[in-house]
């Protein structure tokens, strides 16, 4: 074999290679998103895939915050360079809806310009005691930014004390665009704290945590190819 023919086979190889990366890293997790799909379009036909709000999987110490499907999970990529920072939950309703509700004890702030979202310092890390996290949760508002935030938590509300099981609002759609709306849904994450008390970017996922020991569910995208995030399935 002539050294050309050689280069261009290894230069083959390595793009083959290289593409397989790519298809793998960035691509949906193909049977869990037809799942999702056939979930989505008629809710009905699986209802032992939607899990329940304030349900408790096993010892995790946090409880379900919303009802519905884990559509989006930790770790999902929507497109290149980017990795999904938390989880989306999909309860198959209309807009302002389906409740959502604390997932663990905390200190609740909404800035004065959240319109959809509100999120909870929690001082000990219950499966770390000695760090603290922040749990956030947002898109309860619909498409216009008509706010669905329970009244009990107005903008500029600080460090209020609320417990797991509070009423924290309703799913929505809110994207800040009203022109290209959201699913209606959910979107939860943990999120780490700053090392001065306050909360890093959440859009990275780098400043976020897997919410599979937390939740006892396999949410962790790298882990969970194929699998519809249910109790019964080890978050390990």
């Amino acid at each position: 074999m002539s050294k050309r023919n050689m280069l261009i086979g290894a230069l083959l190889v390595a793009l083959f290679s290289a593409g397989l990366y790519l298809f793998r890293t960035y691509r949906p997790n193909a049977a869990r998103l037809l799942s999702f799909r056939a979930w989505i379009n008629d809710p009905a036909s699986h209802p032992d895939w939607k899990l329940t709000a304030g349900s408790q999987c096993g010892s995790a110490p946090f409880i379900f915050p919303t009802d519905g499907f884990v559509g989006f999970l930790w770790g999902d990529s929507f497109r290149p360079g980017h990795k999904h920072q938390g989880i989306d939950i999909f309860a198959g309703t209309g807009i302002g809806v389906t409740r959502v509700i604390a997932a663990y004890p905390g200190y609740l702030t909404r800035l004065p310009d959240w319109k959809s979202t509100v999120i909870v310092r929690v001082p000990n890390d219950p499966l770390q005691p000695s760090r603290q996290i922040w749990l956030y949760y947002t898109h309860m508002a619909d498409e216009n930014g008509n706010s669905f935030v329970s009244e009990e938590f107005p903008p500029g509300t600080i460090e209020q004390p609320i417990e797991a099981g509070t009423f924290l609002g309703y799913q929505g759609d809110y994207s800040g665009d009203p022109n290209n709306p959201t699913g209606i849904h959910l979107h939860f994450s943990i999120v780490e704290d700053d090392g001065n008390g306050g909360f890093k970017n959440e859009l990275e996922i780098n400043n976020t945590l897997d919410p599979s020991p937390y939740l006892g569910l396999p949410l962790n995208a790298y882990e969970n190819r194929d699998q519809v995030p249910l109790c019964n399935l080890s978050a390990d």
